[in-house]
């Protein structure tokens, strides 16, 4: 048995934290003493382990008091779908990370002021304004790593890809084949991009100026609104 104080040495979770864990009914005490000293078992560790992995996820803790509190809640599993989900959270940082060397070898003019933490959650705001009760905002904010995807080469070129076309018609079949390409990448990557969250970003490409800007640098002046139009006819029902 470990005392409060020795499993916050451990784990690196502040007393008052594990207090409050234990207010909430998240992490109980294993045993609580006539002076009121709480003491941890292994087990008591264990789930403290399992909360953590999904704080690391950025899981809120009433949903990690409902996963690990729930009848037939399956460990094994739990630590396996933990490691696939860090597995991807590290895939995708370290695709941005590439991205960000190869701009500067190739001292491109590129910013990455509008996509910083602030931006982020500015959009999301903006983004839940619009259509924050859906069931697809939901699944949005759940996935809970980024609102407008990260500036990668891919995005890039998916963006000068339309930016070619933004002199026709944003109707055209090789057009509304590109909507398809950027839909994909962002589902493959990102967060699924059902055509209601398709929909509301392509009105914050042109509602946006931070977008905006870095569609049309990429693209050419006007392949913003070129790609919030052809999203627009895309999503059409």
């Amino acid at each position: 048995m470990k005392s409060v104080k020795e499993v916050s040495q451990l784990s690196g979770v502040s007393v008052r934290t594990l207090h409050y864990y234990d207010e909430i009914d998240l992490l109980k005490p294993s045993m609580v003493a006539e002076n009121g000293y709480r003491y941890y078992n292994r087990d008591a560790i264990i789930r403290l382990q399992e909360i953590l992995l999904y704080r690391e996820l950025d899981f809120p803790l009433k949903q990690i008091k409902e996963l690990v509190s729930q009848d037939g809640y399956d460990k094994a599993q739990a630590l396996k779908d933990q490691i696939q989900l860090l597995e991807l959270k590290k895939s995708r940082l370290e695709a941005i990370i590439s991205h960000a060397k190869a701009l500067q070898m190739e001292e491109e003019e590129m910013s990455f002021e509008a996509f910083d933490q602030k931006t982020l959650e500015e959009f999301q705001q903006e983004a839940q304004a619009r259509w924050g009760q859906t069931e697809a905002y939901q699944t949005f904010e759940a996935k809970g790593e980024t609102g407008f995807p990260a500036v990668t080469k891919e995005m890039t070129e998916i963006m000068q890809a339309f930016g070619a076309l933004r002199h026709g018609e944003a109707s055209v079949q090789e057009a509304q084949d590109q909507v398809k390409v950027l839909q994909d990448y962002i589902s493959e990557h990102f967060y699924p991009c059902n055509r209601t969250i398709l929909a509301g970003l392509g009105q914050m490409y042109t509602e946006d100026n931070r977008f905006t800007s870095f569609i049309d640098q990429a693209g050419g002046t006007g392949t913003a609104a070129f790609v919030a139009k052809a999203i627009s006819i895309y999503c059409q029902p």
